[in-house]
């Protein structure tokens, strides 16, 4: 009868550190206003947006036919070509997603001298398809400058032929014609307010963006936070580079303006901003044409990791159809294109040039973005079992006062994380502002921005009972080793083993089995 006792103390005992855990997982998972300048109309009525680029450097790529379900199945609405593939083209007529078609830099030459020529590809590319296929752009080149100054001269050529052969289509209002730049071309952008395009390209640049302020069409820029870091290591911090919360004394500042920047894709955006105000332009929209994080790299590039490219692109997305906008132009959130859809594992080294990719060229994740709540974009990014919950190395000051919203003006169900209620413990800020913050993102029904709090939270989809399962299955071995050791009967052990099975089933019954159990002792 000791013995009896004493396993019933001892099953007890572990009964109790289980509502502890679950207790610890469920606090986890439970459920300005005048335009400074004058800017032009974004795409889409207004709502900044997400796309993609295309890369085709992949092997056993799908037919267009299967990227384009492909794409329909992830809900993804914008897209970026690098050519101008006849067989996407037909395949995305009548599919309503949009897409920037390119003049590769090898084509500019042609085009930038002969007027015939322009209006041929055009003819070919553009009105063979329009408007079945949702053409919105025209990419003229790809970093040009930087990649092949010699073709600079003939830049604005081209483009202005390519425009003149669409006034004559009559598609100039429907469609728009710019040039991808690499950030390079901007010097000194840091701080922003200082910064100035390369004087080298003053030529082709003013009158570039004379063009684009006269055509209504973007300034298109490829802005990687990743190369930035890369170079500036120790200067420019990691957080900083991918989006993550900050104190505000990590926060950028700019001496001139004294306005604080808690990413590095703002303050290159406002770089640019400010590059075309230094000449005199300040009517023309930044469109991101390229961003990213590779998930893999070599030796020499530590931080190419699937976390990081996971908290870049889950974070980027988020602060895009956040419309939060930019330190220096808060009415104006730029719509971003992440480089790239597909890795492209036919690129040559480093690493992690053919790791920028979502997918693998079958169509697999290369890891799962954690957007869900930020509308209907990537329709596997998560499961549908979605939770808010505090992020790790927040200020507990900040936390709290998030809690302290959510729990007031935001209406969330706090009851339960009151002293002495269920929830209550482990009492710790972090736990606490978990709880509330899933209860309002809950209460809101997920929907975008529902789970922000000022970038203390995140969405996740791992599901915390699963910690506690398995500390469970642990607890059970250990169960078994106990039984065992005390020579307990097998109608004592099936006892308390269908006690135990049944508490996973059924977890709020933890405090009814526990008080039997000790009403038996």
């Amino acid at each position: 009868m000791a013995n009896y006792k004493f396993s019933v103390f001892v099953i007890a005992i572990i009964f109790v550190f289980f509502s502890a855990i679950f207790r610890y997982s469920q606090a986890k998972s439970l459920p300005l206003a005048a335009a400074q300048i004058k800017l032009q109309k974004q795409v889409q009525n207004g709502e900044p947006f997400v796309g993609f680029n295309i890369g085709t450097d992949v092997s056993n790529i799908l037919s267009a036919t299967d990227l384009v379900s492909f794409l329909q199945i992830q809900k993804i609405t914008q897209v970026r070509l690098y050519d101008a593939d006849p067989d996407i083209l037909k395949a995305l007529a009548k599919t309503k997603i949009r897409v920037i078609i390119s003049v590769p830099n090898n084509q500019i030459l042609a085009i930038g001298s002969s007027n015939t020529t322009a209006a041929s590809w055009i003819d070919r590319n553009v009105v063979a398809y329009y408007p079945e296929t949702l053409i919105t752009a025209i990419a003229v080149g790809d970093e040009l400058l930087t990649t092949v100054p010699s073709s600079a001269p003939l830049l604005m050529p081209a483009i202005e032929s390519l425009y003149s052969a669409l006034v004559a289509a009559n598609l100039h209002t429907q469609i728009k014609i710019s040039t991808p730049h690499a950030a390079s071309v901007i010097l000194d952008p840091f701080p922003p307010s200082q910064s100035f395009f390369n004087q080298s390209w003053s030529s082709v640049m003013l009158p570039l963006l004379q063009f684009l302020s006269k055509t209504g069409s973007p300034l298109m820029m490829n802005l990687y936070p990743y190369y930035v870091f890369m170079q500036n290591k120790g200067v420019v911090p990691l957080d900083n580079s991918l989006f993550k919360p900050l104190t505000p004394s990590k926060e950028m500042v700019d001496p001139n303006t004294l306005l604080h920047y808690t990413n590095v894709l703002d303050a290159m955006i406002d770089a640019a901003y400010f590059s075309m105000k230094n000449l005199n332009i300040t009517d023309v929209v930044v469109l991101v044409t390229e961003t990213g994080w590779p998930s893999k790299g070599d030796s020499k590039e530590p931080y190419a990791t699937i976390d990081n490219a996971d908290t870049y692109n889950s974070n980027l997305i988020k602060h895009v159809l956040d419309r939060s906008g930019t330190p220096f132009h808060p009415e104006v959130t730029s719509s971003v294109y992440i480089y790239e859809l597909f890795n492209e594992d036919l690129r040559s080294p480093p690493v992690s040039e053919a790791n920028w990719g979502l997918f693998y060229g079958n169509s697999t994740p290369v890891y799962l973005l954690h957007v869900y709540g930020s509308g209907t974009f990537l329709a596997n990014d998560t499961t549908n079992q979605t939770y808010c919950i505090a992020m790790d190395g927040v200020d507990s000051r900040i936390l709290q006062a998030a809690l302290d919203w959510a729990c007031g003006p935001g209406t969330a169900n706090c009851s339960e994380i009151q002293p002495g209620e269920d929830c209550y413990q482990p009492n710790n800020v972090k736990n606490h502002a978990s709880y509330a913050f899933d209860s309002y993102y809950q209460k809101e029904g997920k929907a975008p921005g529902s789970c922000d709090f000022k970038g203390v939270a995140m969405i996740t989809t791992t599901d915390p009972s699963k910690i506690f399962r398995s500390f469970a299955f642990f607890f059970l071995v250990l169960l078994v080793q106990i039984v065992c050791s005390l020579s307990l009967s097998l109608s004592v052990f099936f006892f308390f083993a269908a006690r135990l099975f049944k508490f996973f089933e059924a977890l709020k019954q933890l405090k009814d089995a526990l008080r039997v159990i000790r009403l038996k002792v």
